[in-house]
């Protein structure tokens, strides 16, 4: 028999599907590895990841696969890594290019002299909202202007795990609804959708979400008037405008990333010009010269300024940020990939996807795979492939379109990628704001309250658009 490839890897002829039972045991088994990795050891998830694939070799030899055929299967997994591995890298290299460059330092000086601490929050969450809508990336936006509002958050004293929440929030309503988006893009190809046509359906869910999320943070917001701490802002703001030229020229990085963005050029090569651009105002602007500058894009910028604000805000960045980052990729894609080309999570929906009759059913299972796949897998695009392969066929037998299914994808995967630890996101998003994810998880409210409002379509089945039955 010729096992089920949801994520178009390899098809053999020398292998059979795995029962139910064999797939429960062989998901599980990764499951307990990771958690116990985490939970009891504290160990680090890309070597519980490794752990996790030598693991399943045994099964899919049981199921017939040869050593050869499993390491295809890795490899071709994996392989996948390549293109967000290098926006990666072109991120830390961004992150750091824009703190020499004055233009993180700039939008921090100049939001701690204008932005409210009651109307901070709110403000973050717009601000967020519309960077990542003009550049389509929330990788992006967290390491740009979501470092600047960490900082001034900090200063203004605003717990860093409500800020983190707000910026979250932000950069992932830019991430959903952005047609320059990467996610975007690639869940209404998945499902056999249209992209303008999945963008507007998506607003049924994410525009109440959104609305709902900024009252919360408006009123969280209200409780912290006046509870700046002078002297932090006072030791930041002295800081900044002592070691940086402040002013309009660093924000030229920003102009340049946003123009190329809205122009449709690719993102990796736009990050890279902005990059350069940043690189070049810190060299002949802020007088950091071409030896430290290059060495500032390769391992982050460097301060010890015995300040404790300065320090924690300003040192990061650089291309070697990344590089855990990159490994966690690697293994979490051969690992998925594993479970992918074995037809481990087809097997576990096989065993009641004809009993899913109704929409508000179907959107419930819907929402639990694509945060299972996203667990499993580590990545949003992992998750979006297998969900929309795995769940486009119940769709269909009901009628429903395919920005119903695209819509509950974007409704959980993509917004959850940073609620999970281990994922790419969530490890990036930890790393580059500095706060952990339990910490800012409770207030990630987008995130949060989507999935309930697409739910609630679901069940009511308002929204839920179909095909004619004839």
């Amino acid at each position: 028999m010729t096992g089920k490839k949801g994520n178009d890897l390899l098809k053999y002829d020398n292998v059979k599907k795995p029962t139910f039972l064999y797939a429960l045991w062989m998901l599980v088994s990764a499951i307990i590895i990771v958690s116990i990795g985490l939970i009891v050891f504290e160990a680090p998830i890309q070597i519980l990841m490794f752990i996790s694939m030598i693991t399943l070799i045994p099964f899919m030899l049981g199921l017939g696969y040869t050593y050869k055929q499993v390491r295809k299967a890795m490899i071709s997994s994996m392989s996948k890594a390549l293109h967000p591995g290098i926006i990666l890298l072109s991120v830390g290299i961004l992150i750091g290019a824009w703190i020499a460059s004055g233009t993180v330092p700039t939008l921090i000086y100049y939001g701690l002299e204008t932005i409210s601490p009651r109307f901070f929050l709110v403000t973050t969450l717009l601000f967020c909202s519309i960077v990542s809508v003009a550049t389509g990336t929330s990788w992006g936006t967290i390491g740009t202007a979501g470092i600047a509002m960490m900082g001034i958050g900090t200063s203004l004293g605003i717990p860093m795990g409500i800020t983190a929440g707000a910026i979250i929030s932000g950069a992932y309503f830019g991430d959903k609804m952005s047609p320059l988006s990467d996610t975007t893009n690639l869940t209404p190809t998945v499902t056999g959708g249209n992209l303008l046509t999945h963008i507007k359906h998506m607003l049924w869910t994410t525009v109440p979400a959104y609305l709902i999320s900024a009252v919360i943070f408006t009123f969280i917001g209200l409780q912290y008037s006046g509870v700046a701490d002078a002297g932090n802002v006072s030791a930041l703001t002295v800081y900044l405008s002592e070691t940086f030229h402040l002013g309009i020229i660093p924000l030229i990085p920003i102009v340049v990333l946003i123009a190329l963005l809205l122009n449709k050029k690719p993102p990796i090569t736009s990050i890279f010009i902005a990059s350069a651009v940043g690189a070049l105002v810190a060299i002949f602007y802020q007088q950091f010269g071409i030896s430290r500058t290059l060495n500032i894009l390769y391992s982050g910028y460097e301060v010890e300024s015995g300040i404790e604000i300065v320090d924690s805000l300003l040192q990061r960045g650089g291309l070697t940020s990344m590089l855990e980052l990159i490994v966690l990729f690697l293994f979490a894609l051969g690992l998925g990939g594993m479970l992918a080309e074995t037809g481990v999570l087809e097997a576990l929906i096989a065993s009641f996807a004809d009993n899913i009759q109704h929409t508000g059913t179907l959107v419930l299972v819907t929402i639990i795979v694509s945060y299972a796949t996203l667990a499993i897998g580590g990545s949003i695009y992992f998750s979006s492939v297998m969900s929309g392969t795995l769940m486009k066929p119940i769709f269909d037998r009901l009628y429903l379109r395919p920005e119903n299914l695209s819509r509950v994808i974007e409704d959980s995967s993509t917004q959850g990628g940073a609620l999970i630890p281990w994922t790419g996101s969530g490890i990036y998003t930890a790393t580059t704001l500095g706060v952990a994810t339990g910490t800012y998880l409770p207030f990630c409210f987008l995130a949060l309250i989507t999935p309930l409002v697409s739910l609630f379509y679901g069940i009511t089945g308002l929204t839920m658009t179909k095909y004619e039955e004839s």
